[in-house]
Order: C-alpha cells, then sequence, then structure tokens
C-alpha cells in the first residue's frame, strides 16, 4: 500500500537503510516540522518536543530499512513519534498529557475584508473549541488531533495508536460528542 507518488516516501527510506546521509537530510526536512509539531501539541514544552523529534529521526536512521510499505511514511513516522511521545511523558512521570489543538490564528481568515464582528465571533469560537479539547479525555484528543490536524483515516490513526480501526472509529465518536456536549453548554454554535 505504499504510495509511489509520497514526496521523500520508500526510496527515501530504502537510500537512508543504505546509510545515505543526503537522504536523511532530504527526509528530515520534509518531516521535522510535522513531527515537532504532533509531539509539541503532546507534550507542550519545546525543549521536550525537539528531543522527541531528534528520537524518531535517529529511529528513523537506525530501522529505515525495516519499513514495509504497509502505510504511508508519514503514517509510520508519527506511529514511531506517538511511542516516542508515551516514553517521554512517562520518563517525566505527568500523568496526563496537556495540548492545546487549536491554533488561535486558524480563523485568522476571518478577519480579512475588515469583517471585525466576524473576526471576533471566530476568535471566541477558537477559545471554546481549545477549552473543549483540553477537557477531552487524552485518548479522545489524540484521536481528534490525528484526524483534523494530520489528517489521518481511521485506518492509519489504528497503525499510529496501534488500535483496531473499530477503537478508533468508537474514540472518534465519543470524542465528537464530548466536544458537543462542551461547545453547547458554553453557549457555543455547533
Amino acid at each position: 500500500m505504499a504510495q509511489e507518488h509520497e514526496p521523500h516516501g520508500r526510496a527515501c527510506l530504502e537510500a537512508i537503510a543504505r546509510g545515505d546521509q543526503a537522504a536523511m537530510q532530504r527526509f528530515y526536512e520534509a518531516h521535522a516540522q510535522i513531527v515537532y509539531a504532533f509531539a509539541l501539541r503532546r507534550l507542550d514544552d519545546p525543549a521536550d518536543a525537539a528531543d522527541v523529534l531528534h528520537e524518531v529521526m535517529l529511529e528513523v536512521w537506525r530501522k529505515a530499512g525495516r519499513f514495509e510499505g504497509r502505510s504511508r511514511v508519514r503514517t509510520w513516522l508519527l506511529g514511531i513519534a506517538h511511542h516516542k511521545v508515551l516514553d517521554r511523558l512517562r520518563a517525566l512521570g505527568r500523568a496526563r498529557e496537556r495540548e492545546s489543538d487549536v491554533d488561535p490564528d486558524t480563523h485568522a481568515d476571518a478577519a480579512e475584508g475588515g469583517d471585525m464582528l466576524a473576526a471576533i465571533r471566530a476568535a471566541g469560537e477558537a477559545r471554546h473549541v481549545r477549552y473543549c479539547l483540553q477537557r477531552l479525555r487524552d485518548i479522545h484528543r489524540q484521536v481528534m488531533h490525528l484526524a483534523f490536524f494530520q489528517e489521518l483515516s481511521c485506518a492509519e490513526m489504528a497503525q499510529v495508536l496501534g488500535c483496531p480501526t473499530g477503537t478508533v472509529k468508537t474514540r472518534m465518536m465519543h470524542a465528537r460528542r464530548a466536544m458537543k456536549r462542551c461547545l453547547q453548554a458554553l453557549g457555543a454554535d455547533t
């Protein structure tokens, strides 16, 4: 199921497995921001996120030859990142992960054209969404992040999280319901 058109995909990993440092550099440049953002949202600490990024890329360097092509490279990479984040959280002794899944600039486009009322309304809605996302159970925040910010399918999320696709679908259903209840309680439009 490897996608040949995926930039810096399987061919790049094969070159890395042969020890091609230039291929590793290209891979790093293509994927570092995605891995760092993923780790930062989960850890809420830039230094920890940078450490996870480096651990993930070291893992890619060591295990590129083990990529079997049963998923997209990005899915495989986020699976590694997910496990490294969990390891980091355990090492830090945190009981719960903290995330800020919604970028405050998400609704910045609403301010274009001088529509100040729409911009104020969008900022309020973003604040409500952030608030409700932070109150989700950790497993529900994970699937929301992977679905909406990493744009992964349920099957890809299942690979990243190491659980059945049905479990991902159930978690997503519960996450949506919890978000809806929370947003309704805040008086936000749902």
